[in-house]
């Protein structure tokens, strides 16, 4: 991965000195920010491919950098990973509706974190548009539009349609829809994936679930 530039944004001095070490090792090059302010000052300077972002910092907080970042359409090639010891699901679902790709809990194993980098940073979003019906999506641009009007989503709902647009026709289960918003192969609360679908269904106007389909004790299906 030669000139693949990692942000790391971490006040522990250790965690930042493993992970810079970890990721060197693999090829990348990795930058250690130890707060907000200073990170930001750099971003600016020289945008990175990716940046691993700790949500707990002296200053600036993390929730705000993510902002900050995803406020900019130029940066949407930009991966972020957040690095955080912070369980809590809420939380999880407030970052990456916020903008950020993927989610790793403190303490981390080390092969995980090599494992998360390397499938984001081979990750490029090509430009697909998938109609089905009246609705168009567009996984570049990420938007979801019915009858050319835009519907508005949050980063989390986006990810849930483009799964379900992206495997039309085939059952998605809930576990499924786990892994591709919270990245490992727990199942998150059920009622938090069909939170995520009753909101879908009401900003799609598929208040009838005639496009959403469910399929009892599996998931569920565009047809």
């Amino acid at each position: 991965m030669k000139n693949y530039l990692i942000y790391s944004v971490e006040d522990d001095t250790e965690i930042a000195h493993i992970i810079n070490l970890t990721l060197s090792k693999q090829g990348y090059t990795v930058k250690s920010f130890y707060d907000g302010e200073s990170f930001l000052d750099q971003f600016y300077k020289q945008k990175p491919d990716m940046v691993l972002l700790d949500m707990m910092l002296p200053g600036i907080q993390g929730k705000d950098i993510l902002k900050v970042i995803r406020s900019d359409s130029k940066n949407d090639e930009i991966q972020i990973i957040i690095v955080s010891a912070n369980k809590l699901v809420l939380d999880k679902v407030d970052g990456l509706d916020l903008g950020a790709d993927d989610y790793i809990e403190k303490p981390f194993d080390l092969l995980e974190l090599m494992s998360r980098v390397s499938a984001r940073s081979r990750r490029k979003k090509m430009a697909t548009s998938i109609d089905i019906g009246p609705y168009s999506l567009n996984t570049q641009d990420q938007w979801l539009k019915k009858d050319d009007k835009l519907i508005e989503l949050t980063n989390s709902e986006f990810k849930v349609i483009s799964l379900l647009f992206l495997h039309r026709g085939k059952i998605v289960t809930r576990l499924d829809i786990s892994e591709e918003l919270y990245g490992n192969d727990k199942m998150i609360n059920t009622k938090t994936i069909d939170m995520h679908i009753k909101s879908l269904r009401q900003k799609i106007g598929d208040n009838q679930k005639n496009f959403i389909t469910s399929v009892y004790g599996s998931g569920y299906r565009i047809n």
